[in-house]
């Protein structure tokens, strides 16, 4: 869940650059961006074929099934999400982002969602070490953060008379300014009415995988740590940052979490992230942890400001 240490602000960028088919679906491959396109950036291509509406993109990897499995407990009656996370939603939001689990080979598109899941996993778990089936069952449990609190640094960016920005959906997004960046990447009434985030759960994974897919200079995207579109710039290899499961950690945690060893939370992302690399048949890569790689320091991270 995300704390309230104070850090400094940074800016965020991200540009889901789609083409769209006469047949409604959206992405980057020649099928989406050949020349009956109804929108699309950047042309040429072969005329595109339609679409299988179904087992396509992401929701060839995560089906129904498969995310069923993931999240068995999500919608037990003890859980404040009960009934919001669902699968058409997830599918509808990872069709927005151009790359998302659809990057790479198959390894490196099984890698990225089992890593993104279990990070949101994380965030939102209500399992503990002897829940049914094990506490790595229990994610997306949570839809609001616990405590609440107004996370309002309007010096920074402005907050509306009321409101409390604490941290709601996948990702627990927290703090005004993030909320009005992912509303110009996503499109909502992020200062007046943020709270759609724990209404609208298309609107909840579109802020997860648009943290996911955004740069926050000086730390990459999640997206390109896991699937091989970033290496270690010199400051980054004398600070033992490498590529892997655990540079996710970094970037979302890291000066809580990085950096001092053994972490009891670290170990619980890890745990995560191992059970849904086991589901879906890849295997973990190197690097998974971040004991002894350093934290960025001051920079912000979309759900919580660092140490």
């Amino acid at each position: 869940m995300p704390s309230s240490v104070e850090g400094k602000r940074v800016e965020f960028h991200v540009q889901a650059r789609l083409c769209c088919s006469k047949w409604g679906w959206c992405g980057n491959t020649p099928d989406h961006c050949g020349t009956d396109c109804q929108s699309q950036y950047g042309g040429g291509g072969p005329t595109p074929t339609p679409p299988n509406p179904g087992g396509k993109g992401v929701a060839s990897i995560i089906t129904e099934n498969v995310f069923n499995q993931m999240l068995k407990h999500r919608n037990e009656g003890s859980c404040p999400g009960k009934n919001f996370y669902n699968y058409n939603a997830f599918i509808a939001a990872a069709q927005a982002f151009n790359g998302f689990g659809t990057t790479g080979d198959a390894t490196a598109q099984k890698r990225e969602l089992a890593a993104f899941f279990a990070q949101t996993f994380h965030e939102t778990t209500g399992g503990w070490a002897t829940a049914p089936d094990g506490p790595y069952a229990w994610g997306y449990c949570f839809l609001r953060e616990n405590g609440g609190g107004d996370y309002c640094k309007s010096q920074q960016a402005p907050c509306a008379s009321g409101k409390q920005y604490y941290g709601r959906g996948p990702i627990q997004l927290t703090w005004n300014y993030n909320y009005i960046a992912a509303v110009k990447a996503i499109g909502f009434d992020g200062l007046n009415d943020h709270d759609i985030v724990a209404r609208d759960p298309t609107i909840s994974f579109k802020t997860a995988i648009w943290f996911w897919m955004t740069a926050q200079s000086p730390k990459p995207s999640c997206h390109d740590v896991i699937t091989g579109g970033w290496s270690p710039s010199g400051s980054d290899s004398a600070a033992g940052r490498t590529a892997g499961y655990e540079m996710t950690t970094n970037i979302i945690n890291g000066g809580q979490e990085c950096g001092n060893g053994f972490n009891a939370k670290v170990e619980d992302r890890n745990g995560f992230y191992k059970r849904y690399c086991d589901i879906l048949g890849v295997s973990y890569g190197s690097n998974l942890d971040c004991y002894n790689q350093k934290s960025y320091g001051l920079a912000l991270s979309t759900t919580e400001e660092e140490a």
